[in-house]
């Protein structure tokens, strides 16, 4: 009988697996399917948002460039001044030093790990399995009042001084729409190493046909979208280290 009851749990565990997964492929194609369709988001080339940053009681013009091959570019205005916050051109990472307000490339390792972020666009759960990532439904959780699924995205392993760390974060889709509203990451580096990195996404609107949320808020920071342009025309020159510019790398 004990035999027989330890068979029995065994296949239900068996059975049960693939339902469990499906569940979370489920989620995700309902994700897709309320937001503009997969094959829209597929043929989706880049995007360039123009939005409002709050800092220290200021509200901060920032415009963003994202492309299909991996490209971005965050540029803000402060206080007249248009300053390049990061740039990325596929090979080359770099961002401006606000001491010195001179351009500096990022180091060998935070590059890397900024090459492996280019499978993110448009979304990492957009074919992630082809990318190599995993996703698992770790149940449902309520978050600010709202009931969600929460999952458990696991993309490629990135570097954090010299060690192959594990590339975790958890994504919060409201049950009754589909659309993440929370994810969390722990931060690998730095002095708030440790800490858990909290996004918040809300007030989804349609751009051509495609839902993406225009109020944020990042570590705290809150952002709101005021434009999205679909596949705009930009200029690769845009994404590069100026060309007059000191070889300078910055140190992670």
């Amino acid at each position: 009988m004990k035999i027989f009851k330890t068979l029995t749990i065994a296949l239900l565990l068996t059975v049960i697996a693939p339902v469990t997964a499906q569940t979370a492929d489920e989620i995700i194609n309902n994700y897709f399917e309320n937001t503009g369709g997969k094959a829209a988001w597929e043929k989706l080339e880049g995007v360039k948002m123009s939005a409002t940053a709050q800092a220290q009681g200021m509200e901060i013009p920032v415009e963003v460039y994202q492309t299909k091959d991996g490209k971005q570019l965050i540029k803000i205005n402060f206080q007249g001044q248009e300053i390049t916050q990061l740039a990325f051109d596929g090979d080359t990472m770099w961002s401006t030093n606000f001491m010195t307000m001179q351009p500096e490339k990022s180091d060998a390792e935070a590059t890397a790990n900024m090459k492996k972020q280019s499978k993110d666009f448009p979304s990492p759960f957009l074919n992630y399995k082809d990318k190599g990532f995993t996703v698992e439904l770790m149940g449902k959780e309520t978050k600010d009042g709202t009931e969600t699924y929460k999952m458990k995205l696991t993309q490629s392993p990135i570097m954090v001084d010299g060690v192959e760390q594990p590339n975790m974060s958890y994504y919060y889709f409201d049950t009754e729409t589909f659309v993440p509203i929370v994810s969390e990451s722990e931060i690998a580096q730095g002095p708030m190493k440790g800490q858990m990195n909290v996004s918040t996404m809300s007030d989804y609107q349609e751009v051509n046909g495609l839902y993406f949320p225009f109020a944020l808020s990042m570590g705290g920071q809150g952002i709101q979208l005021k434009e999205i342009v679909l596949n705009p025309e930009v200029d690769a020159a845009m994404f590069a280290f100026p060309a007059t510019a000191t070889d300078t790398e910055k140190k992670e």
